[in-house]
């Protein structure tokens, strides 16, 4: 009877358990989890120590404060996801605002006319250097470096100063308010972020280029053994890149009425930064969108916490930041290795 019981098949694995029947947490979502549990714990800090920053408007302006960093780390999730970089999007957001302040203040061009055409510029400008790094097999990082270097450049070719923009479309738009509830609103710019962050989701995870995206991140060769269009995706993603630099350039624009070669000086670190934060993997093919956003919220309530206690150097903002894309690196780390191994 005992040997009978012994023999016993083991209960079949619930719809909860891993691969290989064990029971437990989905270690992919690891990295994504402690980003919304750790922005969660610095939120729950900041009410208990700080006097009204748990209200509406504290944390829907860290939409509208970020909402240019949210739309160009939604572009440099999907480089990342499909295991390239781009350095050259801080370059392209100044370069928007001084092509825009220039045409519209000096030229007296119309906003309806300059905004489509800096956003096909930023769209083609990310689709060369995606040709670039597929038709000659380059290092993304070389060629969005000098991508970097070219728009930098071509900004102080424009101007060397700062060229303030009067017009009332970019006053009136940097003014709309959407009331959300009570007294709490948002931008316009806060709005238009939400919409790419909806749009970049739906991508990601209900396309073929999503998909696609995904599967050359995790292995080049697989996908293109699979049949699937490596070469389109790949400028694909760069194009989506220059596309959401261009945009983010255009909302930059409207939260300072200024084109200024300086602008978004190092913003490409801040975007890798959230990118990372928010849970993609560096070598690509794991990661969320979603995860994207609470990382950018996490930068943003970093640096709300120093501003309401108002002792500290904004400084620290980098400090923390670094402290953490330590701690991401690692929890990516332990996550790789402990991915099972075909």
């Amino acid at each position: 009877m005992s040997a009978v019981i012994e023999a016993a098949p083991s209960p079949q694995p619930s719809a909860a358990s891993g691969r290989g029947g064990k029971a437990g947490f989905n270690p992919k979502y690891l990295p994504l989890a402690a980003t919304i549990s750790l922005f969660m714990l610095v939120a729950t800090l900041g009410s208990v120590f700080y006097d009204g920053f748990f209200s509406a408007q504290v944390f829907l302006n860290l939409l509208i404060d970020n909402a240019f960093l949210i739309v160009v780390a939604v572009g440099m999730t999907f480089v990342i996801l499909s295991g390239g970089i781009d350095l050259s999007v801080g370059s392209v957001i100044a370069l928007t605002t001084m092509v825009s302040a220039s045409l519209v203040e000096k030229h007296g061009w119309s906003p309806a006319v300059v905004i489509p055409l800096v956003l096909a510029m930023g769209t083609a400008f990310g689709a060369f250097m995606g040709l670039l790094i597929e038709r000659f097999r380059l290092q993304p990082f070389i060629v969005t470096l000098a991508g970097m270097f070219l728009a930098r450049g071509l900004c102080y070719l424009i101007s060397i100063d700062s060229i303030s923009i009067t017009n009332a479309f970019y006053a009136e738009v940097s003014q709309i308010r959407i009331p959300v509830w009570g007294e709490a609103s948002l931008s316009i710019s806060a709005v238009i972020a939400i919409g790419v962050l909806l749009a970049a989701v739906f991508i990601a995870h209900c396309t073929p280029f999503g998909r696609a995206v995904y599967a050359i991140g995790g292995s080049e060769q697989s996908a293109m053994l699979m049949g699937l269009p490596v070469r389109s995706t790949l400028i694909g993603v760069y194009t989506l890149s220059g596309f959401c630099s261009a945009l983010a350039g255009v909302i930059f624009t409207f939260y300072m009425l200024s084109g200024y070669g300086l602008h978004a000086l190092g913003l490409e670190l801040d975007a890798i930064a959230a990118v990372v934060i928010g849970g993609t993997l560096l070598t690509g093919g794991v990661g969320y969108v979603a995860g994207t956003l609470f990382g950018v919220l996490m930068l943003g309530i970093i640096q709300t916490l120093i501003s309401f206690d108002g002792t500290l150097s904004s400084w620290w903002t980098r400090i923390v930041v670094g402290a953490l894309l330590f701690v991401f690196c690692l929890l990516q780390r332990f996550f790789t290795s402990r991915a099972p191994r075909r």
